[in-house]
């Protein structure tokens, strides 16, 4: 039995990857994604029809059985405070699109992903009003709360909201079962960062995107740091970070954090060897942007590494420039953490299907 699913906001599809590597038979058959590169990389993927362009012009949805997706989530989180009042109000509305799809395909069941701040919004109390009151939607049973993607699996302590609705049941119970960490049956450890980069290439050979010896796509790629640059990483300790280098070097120290003496400990910062990553954003290849430092080498991770910390195997393969990959892989849902969610809405979705 194959089960469809729409994505929408897909991004590069990290959802979708973990719904399908999920082996429960779910397969996307309609994906909606604005940005061009993310679309290319969803399409090569999982050859369904994406609809590349702003959801607003996507006038007819195909039936499926789930819908998936990540509503942008700029307009909520603390790291999109700069954005204008109708910029902000602009993103924030995107979600309700999110729900006309809802409404018009009305699916068995719908998951929205989208960063922690999202469920402590006006449009969330709206969203959970609306549970209540639509005439559709009121057939949902739903649950929310915020995961931690290191909790599935996933080597990285990436927090993110998640709201499960499924059709036709009493409850959905929440959380979806943790596979690691103290409170998982069987106490299973945190995946570290050692565990998923420490057999790559210390230094990459390569500063553009290449091809592996098997004919796959080689995103282990390096930089070409200034030399000052590449002094200040010496002087930074695994889990070390930029106060760090004002005690050691001083003198490396950049006028703007000579002047700050307080703020983020993460900027500037080096990674654990044996402890999740914090979280992988959309300019991890930037020491001077947060924790991103390898845990030994001196130099930032790698697009490879950031796309292993994140949960992708090495076999999917990303289109566009380095830049925008690299977004791509920022912005992604773990695909470790989404298979976690779709075994828990097949099991209150489908499970008596395949059981019967």
């Amino acid at each position: 039995m194959t089960i469809r699913t729409i994505d929408l906001f897909a991004g590069a599809g990290g959802l979708a990857l973990g719904f399908r590597q999920s082996g429960l038979e779910f397969e996307p058959v309609f994906a909606v994604e604005v940005e061009p590169a993310a679309a290319r990389t969803f399409k090569r993927n999982f050859n369904c029809h994406v609809h590349d362009g702003p959801i607003e012009q996507v006038d007819h949805f195909p039936e499926a059985d789930v819908i998936i997706g990540g509503p942008p989530c700029q307009g909520f989180s603390p790291l999109g405070r700069d954005r204008d009042d109708a910029s902000r109000a602009q993103l924030n509305e995107l979600w309700q699109h999110y729900l006309r799809a809802v409404r018009a395909v009305q699916p068995k069941a719908f998951v929205i992903e989208n960063v922690p701040e999202f469920q402590k919004s006006a449009q969330f109390a709206r969203l959970l009003s609306l549970m209540e009151t639509d005439e559709v939607l009121k057939q949902y049973a739903f649950n929310f709360g915020v995961l931690n993607a290191a909790d599935y699996g996933v080597a990285q302590r990436r927090r993110r909201g998640l709201f499960i609705a499924v059709k036709g049941v009493a409850e959905v119970p929440w959380p979806p079962r943790p596979t690691h960490g103290p409170e998982s049956d069987t106490k299973v450890e945190h995946v570290s960062v050692r565990a998923v980069i420490e057999d790559l290439a210390p230094y990459p050979q390569i500063t553009e995107i290449g091809e592996t010896p098997d004919g796959g796509q080689d995103l282990h790629i390096g930089r070409n740091p200034r030399p000052e640059s590449l002094e200040r990483y010496k002087a930074i300790p695994e889990g070390g970070n930029r106060f760090d280098l004002a005690r050691v070097r001083p003198d490396l120290l950049p006028r703007c954090w000579r002047e700050k003496k307080t703020g983020t400990a993460d900027v500037m910062g080096r990674l654990w060897w044996d402890r999740p990553s914090l979280t992988i954003r959309t300019e991890f290849f930037k020491p001077e942007k947060g924790r991103y430092l390898h845990p030994v080498h001196h130099r930032p991770i790698t697009h490879r590494e950031a796309a292993r910390i994140q949960s992708f195997p090495d076999d999917f393969v990303f289109e566009g420039t380095k830049v925008e990959i690299a977004r791509q892989i920022g912005n992604a849902v773990p695909p470790l953490l989404a298979q976690a969610l779709a075994r828990h809405v097949y099991d209150l979705a489908f499970g008596d299907v395949r059981d019967a």
